[in-house]
């Protein structure tokens, strides 16, 4: 395995975080994804691989903008009640 310096596996997901995650996708529920020390509110719409890299494809809710963020490079999410 190649590994990126700063980037993690998407191994350290545990089965919760998924779930949580999932919840919100089927909720359209807002998540706080972090990365690199900044936090950005999103409503996440699916799960998926790219690249051989899963990934979370989200909606930016003020623009509208599809924004996608690669789960080994997230820092962590937080479902935003």
């Amino acid at each position: 395995m190649v590994r990126r310096r700063g980037v993690m596996p998407s191994a350290r997901w545990s089965p919760a975080d998924y779930n949580r995650l999932e919840a919100a996708i089927t909720a359209g529920a807002r998540v706080a994804v972090l990365r690199q020390g900044g936090e950005l509110v999103v409503v996440p719409r699916r799960l998926g691989m790219r690249g051989g890299r899963e990934m979370i494809e989200a909606l930016h809710p003020a623009t509208g903008e599809i924004v996608t963020f690669m789960l080994d490079e997230i820092d962590g999410v937080e479902v935003v009640a």
